[in-house]
């Protein structure tokens, strides 16, 4: 079977996804966000668009999302998913480090088994301000209107917040779940 693809968009965090995901005993792998998608095809089951210091930055992130394997956005991989649909992403009003109280509006596969609150890390001064049009919100807080959500009728989904630091409740839990969607999407 095939890894599950971390892509390298130079944030803090894109080392702990991959360890995460290898404690969990998923298969993944990390890569340059400028490999050419077309190699991600012969490389990947799903995809995990890391967090990155600036959208400026995000390579070809934003073509991923074309290949039609499942992806799953971490904090700026959130960002490139909201602009790519048409979407839009902006300063938040307050932005966010440290922990956050997020409140699950709509479950979904992605965020089975969660209850209807959890703290997490945030560490984010942007945010998703305008829903991309396909786009269902899955998460809000008190200082993120849109913490998490998925692109209808694709297996592509976003999250604003870290599960891959010890700091998010239940972190590991999201890396499961994106995991059994990519076996499924088999």
């Amino acid at each position: 079977m095939l890894p599950i693809v971390v892509i390298n968009n130079y944030g803090q965090f894109n080392h702990l996804i991959l360890r995460a995901l290898r404690d969990l005993e998923i298969e993944a792998k990390m890569v340059s966000n400028s490999t050419a998608p077309e190699e991600l095809l012969d490389m990947a089951r799903g995809i995990i668009l890391g967090g990155g210091p600036d959208i400026g930055k995000s390579g070809n992130s934003g073509k991923y999302l074309h290949l039609g394997l499942p992806v799953l956005g971490i904090c700026l991989g959130l960002h490139v998913i909201a602009l790519t649909n048409g979407g839009e992403v902006r300063k938040g009003e307050m932005g966010g480090y440290g922990s956050v109280s997020v409140e699950i509006t709509q479950h979904n596969d992605l965020l089975l088994e969660y209850p209807p609150i959890i703290s997490v890390w945030a560490s984010h001064a942007d945010e998703v301000r305008k829903m991309p049009e396909q786009g269902i919100r899955l998460a809000k807080s008190e200082i993120c209107e849109n913490e998490a959500l998925v692109i209808q009728d694709k297996s592509i989904y976003g999250i604003q917040w870290h599960p891959e630091v010890s700091h998010t409740e239940n972190g590991n839990l999201i890396f499961e779940n994106f995991n059994r969607i990519t076996i499924e999407s088999l």
